[in-house]
């Protein structure tokens, strides 16, 4: 309801209450706007999958008191980000202290060109946090 109040639309699975019914569509898709897709799962297996499924694969993040849950969600989510009690505001190339973005990667590929080990390197970051938000 809090959201609702603040204009954001919520795009609502069963058993949420929301703006909107969420659609199959809903959940692979990226809001550039106060949208929110949300439905219950039964556990953080169940996220896991529904993440798995309909992740673009950039940023995910849980919040979470529990450190098996945590580690279970790092392990089995293969996404460039993954944050534990933190804002996916922080899934920015200047909070990782590497400048300015110029371009944002979800996938594997190496560089065009002369190839080393590092443009053959791919990374997984894990960010921690304590409810932590960006002002």
């Amino acid at each position: 309801d809090d959201l609702m109040a603040a204009g954001v639309t919520v795009h609502a699975g069963p058993g949420l209450r929301g703006s909107v019914e969420a659609t199959d569509e809903d959940w692979g898709r990226e809001y550039l706007d106060m949208d929110i897709a949300a439905r219950l799962v039964d556990d953080v297996d169940g996220a896991i999958d529904h993440i798995n499924r309909y992740s673009s694969h950039h940023t995910e993040a849980i919040l979470t008191e529990d450190d098996a849950a945590a580690a279970r969600f790092f392990e089995r989510i293969d996404s460039a980000i993954l944050m534990r009690n933190a804002s996916t505001q922080f899934a920015d190339g200047g909070e990782f202290g590497m400048g300015a973005e110029i371009g944002i990667a979800t996938g594997k590929l190496h560089a065009r060109g002369p190839v080393g080990a590092e443009q053959l390197t791919s990374f997984k970051y894990i960010v921690e946090g304590d409810g932590t938000v960006r002002p």
